[in-house]
């Protein structure tokens, strides 16, 4: 029962094969970040050039984090962040573009 009161850190289930992953882990972060910006600007069509910007820097952050993942904690995070990310994409492009 011991296993019951350890105390895990909050990176442990990107870590999950027990092995430290700096660079992976912040492009799943900053995967996510960009996605959750692209969608919640796309709620607004005059932020169409933010989240245009965003959407596109997550597609192309969470492309390169799926390349060098390493445990599936991470692959799930990147995954949620890119769909996040292209639906922000196409939803600034269908409002008006990368350019005001």
């Amino acid at each position: 029962m011991a296993q019951a009161v350890r105390w895990n850190h909050p990176l442990s289930y990107l870590n999950s094969d027990g092995k430290r992953h700096p660079v992976e882990n912040s492009f799943a972060a900053v995967t996510m970040l960009l996605g959750l910006v692209a969608v919640i600007s796309a709620w607004w069509p005059g932020l169409h050039v933010l989240g245009s910007w965003t959407g596109l820097a997550g597609i192309l952050t969470g492309a390169w984090g799926q390349y060098i993942s390493a445990t599936t904690g991470e692959r799930f995070v990147t995954i949620i962040g890119l769909g996040a990310a292209a639906v922000g994409f196409y939803l600034g492009v269908a409002h008006g573009g990368l350019v005001p």
